[in-house]
């Protein structure tokens, strides 16, 4: 059995390999390193791919998040409500900007967050909310879209984990992720379902003038050379990670139905077995019934994420690391109890499902590359050390 990654992106990199060297030999031959053509044919090309008017590359998922709300015009003190259950990327951009952070507690079954949390804390002084599409599962943009109509938000969509993901609404109307909300932001981070080999992000909309704005925002504030129209700061993609990008992204829906796949057989060999909760699909698609969706991408599993109940998560966590399994815990602290982002607002009371799931979730190796005789031993390693 060949080594188990977290991540494989060298098997991953192996079959596109003789592109992407030869597009990286292409750039550095025409020197066209920042803003070159192969960034605006990628920019083009994921336009096409999700469906949206715009796409503006960046240098990574948090600028994308921190440009978004710069291009929304939010001023020092409004409020941004966001889920608590995160990495902390979604609320360091809020603190950043001065803005003010409300954190708000998540589902049990999705993770995501909590339509009705979201209703509680609202205030005169809210401005905005980001759903995070948590491990690959899209949050309920029904809910959330229509609570942001009833009091007038704004909804940035943070995609880094859900792109290739597509919502279908209770009317039928299918939308892909980054594209449902005023405006979207992803990370083109190595090991997402989309990435690059080093950093990279992009933000979407379909609104032509906040497109114009963050375009200047990414560049400095310039629409014209040396004329600075907007505050902005120096975030771009560059021509390198653009051409890799370029390569992936028509692989993008066959990486994310291996993903499904591994999932599937991850959750059929852990059926019925104490202790595992496992990942289920909460949607308003025709297989939403199921535990995972055979006929759509509603979840494209950027994480498999294990709820461990009643049973000692970390011992777990060691079991499988001494065996050679990588794992991770994502994320082993609420945000609410984080350091930089305590706050006498928040209420222990009002976060019970994080505080739960902090002491309870595991996510196994997830990528395009594993194979059935790696999920296998995992499955078998983790349900032998439950049944000791």
């Amino acid at each position: 059995m060949k080594k188990i990654q977290m991540v494989d992106l060298k098997g991953q990199y192996e079959q596109i390999k003789d592109q992407v060297n030869t597009s990286i030999q292409e750039v550095i031959d025409n020197t066209a390193f920042i803003n070159g053509p192969e960034v605006h044919s990628f920019q083009k090309e994921l336009e096409e791919y999700l469906d949206v008017k715009h796409v503006i590359p960046c240098a990574n998922g948090t600028d994308a998040l921190q440009i978004a709300m710069m291009g929304l015009g939010l001023e020092q003190g409004d409020e941004v409500i966001t889920a608590d259950f995160t990495f902390a990327a979604t609320v360091e951009v809020i603190a950043l900007l001065k803005l003010t952070p409300v954190l708000v507690d998540v589902e049990p079954d999705t993770f995501n967050i909590n339509p009705e949390a979201i209703r509680k804390a609202i205030t005169p002084k809210t401005k905005a909310i980001v759903p995070v599409h948590l491990f690959g599962q899209i949050a309920n943009m029904d809910e959330i879209m229509a609570i942001a109509e009833e009091h007038n938000l704004c909804v940035i969509e943070d995609n880094a984990q859900g792109i290739g993901s597509t919502y279908q609404f209770k009317d039928g109307k299918k939308v892909k992720t980054g594209g449902i909300g005023h405006v979207g932001a992803t990370s083109f981070f190595p090991s997402k379902n989309l990435g690059c080999y080093g950093d990279g992000g992009a933000i979407f909309t379909n609104d032509d003038d906040l497109a114009h704005t963050i375009r200047g925002i990414v560049n400095h504030g310039m629409y014209v050379r040396y004329h600075h129209d907007v505050v902005g700061v120096n975030s771009r993609l560059d021509s390198i990670q653009a051409v890799i990008l370029r390569a992936k992204l028509p692989l993008l829906d066959s990486y994310n139905n291996a993903r499904r796949a591994a999932a599937k057989k991850y959750n059929k060999a852990f059926e019925g077995i104490a202790h595992i909760i496992t990942p289920r699909v909460k949607g308003n698609c025709d297989s939403a019934a199921s535990t995972i969706c055979d006929t759509c991408n509603c979840h494209v599993f950027h994480q498999y994420t294990l709820r461990i109940v009643d049973a000692d998560r970390d011992a777990l966590v060691k079991h499988l690391n001494d065996n050679g399994i990588p794992c991770g815990v994502y994320y082993p602290i609420p945000l609410h109890n984080q350091k930089a982002y305590t706050d006498d607002r928040y209420n222990e009371a009002d976060f019970p499902v994080t505080n739960q799931l902090v002491k309870e979730v595991i996510s196994l190796p997830m990528h395009t590359e594993l194979d059935d005789e790696q999920i296998e031993f995992i499955t078998t390693t983790v349900i032998e050390f439950l049944n000791k």
